[in-house]
């Protein structure tokens, strides 16, 4: 039982670890999602500017081959950007419903290893309470053995003073 208590222990603590290795990663992917915010507010900044100074050159020329092109990367952009944003956000899923199972899994192996824990201590109390009741049994059994070689040695004094006495009649 205590080996049983010891591996519990060990498997215990070797998730534990786990647990801990899913929250820095939870923590790094929530770092790589705040620069990609971070980056796409400056993308946005950038659209907001340039489409400015798109107007403004719409105005001077009709239309720019190279503005064309640039906005076709710009829609490129966004859709990498929210392709990573998807991936991010079902990474982040995966890894809450991970640590949701492994609490899951961490407080039935505590309520596992409590229930052993108190049918050890109904053991010992019973084992403790055997052991009560044997000594005083040998105790009651030793008095009685010696209270029977008292009464045999007794018997034997008495037959000895008996067979003196016959001889002497």
């Amino acid at each position: 039982m205590e080996a049983d208590i010891s591996n519990m222990r060990n498997e215990l603590q070797s998730r534990d670890g786990l647990w801990r290795k899913i929250q820095l990663e939870c923590q790094k992917l929530y770092i790589e999602l705040l620069k990609i915010k971070e980056y796409k507010d400056i993308q946005e900044i950038q659209i907001r500017h340039q489409s400015s100074h798109v107007q403004l050159t719409e105005q001077q020329e009709d239309k720019n081959p190279e503005l064309l092109l640039f906005a076709e990367s710009q829609e490129c952009q966004e859709e990498e950007l929210n392709k990573i944003r998807n991936h991010v956000y079902q990474e982040e899923q995966s890894h809450c419903s991970e640590q949701e199972r492994m609490k899951t899994e961490i407080s039935d192996l505590t309520e596992k290893l409590h229930q052993k824990e108190i049918t050890i201590a109904t053991i010992m109390e019973k084992a403790s309470l055997l052991e009560r009741q044997l000594k005083m049994e040998l105790e009651t059994k030793h008095k009685l053995l010696t209270k029977q070689q008292l009464l045999e040695f007794h018997y034997q004094v008495i037959k000895s003073e008996n067979t003196h006495l016959k001889e002497m009649v």
